[in-house]
This record gives structure tokens, sequence and C-alpha cells, in this order.
């Protein structure tokens, strides 16, 4: 039995916006690597080729096809178990890349009240703390996520508004290619990266689509309102420092606070400080939301434990794939985050193909499909819709050759665990075969 609808549009918004987003922070590297005038480039144009096609894809499928388990779902109705299997893989494989460091953020912010927080054993034991706020909120309902990530997002939101406004006070011209867009080593495929990496998760608010009151109409007009506002939230802060005059070069992870600092004061330092750790919480919470709903979803078809699909009997969370998901994630905590974004992209970007692929496919052997929602084009336009995001992904893997992730290539660390999936799932199929 599904856990019982509850998410309405403005919540559904708002969880997509953690799990996409976040708010700018996340951006620091991207300004750092190629200046504000390309920076500001990639911003603008990134929504149109990376994430406007994949919320099309996402705004289809999931009002066609509103199940638990979203994207996993939808391979399975057009490819089968297989390749739902490598699916849900990729996915929760790249959960564990992309979950570090959302705690990490947290704690981060944290450190520059109280730096004792982010040192030593200190840094584990408050990013458990974290996992367990978000896993109890979570076990609360998909309701009480929803709706108190509306009020997180007011919160985070608001002192990037005011520095916004200072930013754009202060006197200094608009940036230009041969400006202020100068920085000391340009990097623009690890700029592109780092923008990919901010405007990707589209699909994760798909898994909870058995929560969500009339999917047919609400995803569709969630996805492009998320798009849009996401697209805003990243491009108007980043403008007004930019106009601002502040030097590109000296930015890194973290450094909005000291941008609000230099434009607003102490007052605006804490306050985003304190978005900072807004967004730790909210981005870990919003995603636990969306990946425990994958191995849900497979122990219902027989490929994990029958105890993941235990629901709780007062608010219909799968109480026991949210523990489990948190555990899991703790575990990952002391590894770090470094150089690992890359990884992070091409195992969703390979989990993502996919569902663009199950979009062509169900449009070919199921037309008569009730379409609620339709992306633009038939058949062709359908496959053209994933043009962009397979070029970019592409470029990430390209990127990829030269960095490693410890002591392995990060390329090679990743397909090795795309490889992985193929005989965990032939293991997962011969201890409690699945019905095809």
């Amino acid at each position: 039995m599904a856990p019982a609808r509850r998410l309405r549009l403005l919540p559904l918004v708002a969880a997509t916006f953690f799990m996409v987003s976040g708010g700018p922070y996340g951006l620091e590297d991207l300004v750092q690597k190629a200046g504000y005038a390309r920076a500001l480039l990639v911003l603008a144009i990134l929504p149109f080729i990376w994430s406007l096609p994949t919320a099309l894809m996402v705004g289809e499928l999931s009002s066609a096809l509103p199940e638990e388990g979203g994207y996993y779902a939808w391979v399975r109705r057009a490819m089968g178990p297989f390749w739902a299997f490598q699916e849900a893989w990729l996915s929760l494989a790249a959960s564990i890349f992309d979950m570090a460091i959302y705690p990490t953020l947290f704690v981060l912010y944290l450190g520059q009240l109280l730096p004792a927080a982010a040192q030593g054993r200190m840094y584990v034991i408050v990013g458990v703390g974290v996992i367990a706020v978000a896993a109890i909120w979570n076990i609360a309902g998909i309701r009480a996520v929803g709706g108190g990530s509306i009020l997180l997002m007011i919160a985070l939101l608001a002192p990037f508004a005011a520095l916004a406004i200072y930013g754009v006070l202060h006197t200094t011209g608009w940036p230009t290619l041969a400006g202020v867009a100068r920085v000391g080593n340009l990097d623009m495929m690890g700029a592109i990266s780092v923008g990919m990496w901010n405007y990707m998760g589209w699909d994760n608010a798909s898994t909870v689509a058995g929560e969500v009151e009339n999917p047919q109409r609400n995803y569709p007009r969630a996805m492009l309102i998320s798009a849009a506002l996401v697209a805003f939230v990243y491009l108007v802060p980043v403008a007004a420092a930019a106009k601002a005059g502040i030097d590109p070069s000296h930015w890194s992870t973290g450094a909005w606070a000291q941008v609000a600092g230099q434009l607003g004061g102490r007052w605006l330092e804490l306050a985003v400080v304190a978005g900072g750790m807004i967004c730790g919480l909210g981005m870990t919470n919003a995603l636990l939301l969306s990946y425990a709903r994958v191995p849900y979803a497979m122990a219902l078809d027989g490929l994990l434990p029958r105890a993941l699909t235990r629901l709780h009997p007062k608010t219909g969370a799968p109480w026991v794939a949210i523990v489990v998901c948190a555990v899991a994630w703790c575990l990952c905590l002391p590894l770090g985050f470094e150089k690992l974004v890359l990884i992070d992209i091409m195992l969703y970007g390979g989990a993502l193909l996919m569902e663009f692929v199950a979009l062509v496919v169900l449009r070919v052997r199921e037309p008569q499909l009730p379409r609620p929602f339709r992306a633009p084009g038939g058949t062709v336009g359908a496959a053209l819709l994933g043009i962009g995001p397979t070029a970019l992904i592409a470029l990430a893997i390209v990127r990829s050759y030269g960095e490693t992730a410890g002591p392995v290539n990060a390329l090679g660390f990743g397909v090795g665990i795309g490889v992985a999936g193929v005989g965990a799932y032939f293991i997962a199929r011969k201890t409690k075969p699945v019905a095809d």
C-alpha cells in the first residue's frame, strides 16, 4: 500500500527547490573559476539546455506515471526490471556523494560562528546530528517536510534579497568579459561542471509521486515554477556581487558570508551564515524524502528486503527505508567531499539519460498512454529534448579524465560503480526473482 497523497503545489515547489538548489550556496567555485560575466552567462544558458529539458521530461512522465519511486517506475515501465535496477543503483550511488556535502555545508557555516564545531570529531558528530534531525522530520510525514521546506526557503532567501539590494546600490559598473571577468586561472569546463551540479536534481521530486495531490496537474507546474525560481535565485545575487565590484578571484566555498559582510555589515554576514546552515539542513531533509522512496519501491518489487516497505502507522512515511538511508549517509560522512562533484554528475547523468530514453520508448510503445502534460513535439521532439543534457554530461566526463578520487581516476571510479550495478542486479534477482 502506498502512502496517502498529501503534498500540494507550493510545498512541492519548496521541496523541489531544496532537492535541486538550496539557494546560491555552492556557486562560489563557479565565480572563482570563470569570473562574473562568464559565470552569469553559464547560469543564464544552462537552464535552457540542462534544466528546462529535464523539467519537461519529468513533468510529462510524472503526470503520466505518478507512482511511488518516480524515475525507477518510469524506466521499469519502459525498459524492464534490469534497467530499472540500474537506474536506481546509479541514483542511490550518486546520493552517497551528493548527500555527503549537505551536512558538511551546515558544519562549514556553523564553524564560522563556532570554529570548534567544524574540527575533529565534532565535525562528524554535528553532521550525524543534521542527518538525524532530517530523518525524524521525514518520519513525521511528507506534509511536515513540504510545509517545513516553505519556511526554510523563505528564511534562506531573505538575506540574499538584502544582499542583492546592497549590491545594486553600489555604483560600480556591470561586468564585461574584458573587465571583472578576469581570473587568475580560467577554467570554463570546471565552471560548467559546477553549474551543472547546481542545476541538477529535477527528477528527485518524482519519487514521491504517490504522495502528491493531483500529480497530473501539480508536477508540470511545480517543475516549471521551480526551474524559473532557481535560475532567478542564482542570477540575482551573483549579478549584485558583480555590480559591487568584489574580486572574483578571492571566492571559495563559504565566500557568500564575506561578500555579505562587505556589502551590508556584520548583521548581514551572520544572516547569510545562518542561511548556509538552513541550506544544509533543508537539502538534507528534502533529499532524504526523495532518496528513501527508491529502496521502498525496489522492495515492493522484491529487489530489496521486504522490511523496507514498512510504513509509519500515523504518517504513512516509509520509516525503515528512511532510517536505512540515514544510517548509510552517516557512515559516509568521514569520507569528505573533495573533487567528487564530477563523480556525482557522472552517476546522476547516467541515470538521467535512461530517463530520457524511457520518455522516447514510452512515446513509441504506448502512444495512447494518458499524458495530462506533454513535452513539446512528437517522438522526434522527445529525442531532441535529451541532446543538450547528453552533450553536457559528455563534457563532464571529458573533464573528469584527469581528476582523481583518492588513489583512483575519477572516471574509472564512476565506471566501476556503474559496472558493479550489473552484478548487483543478478545477485538481487537470484535471491528474490522478479516478474518481468
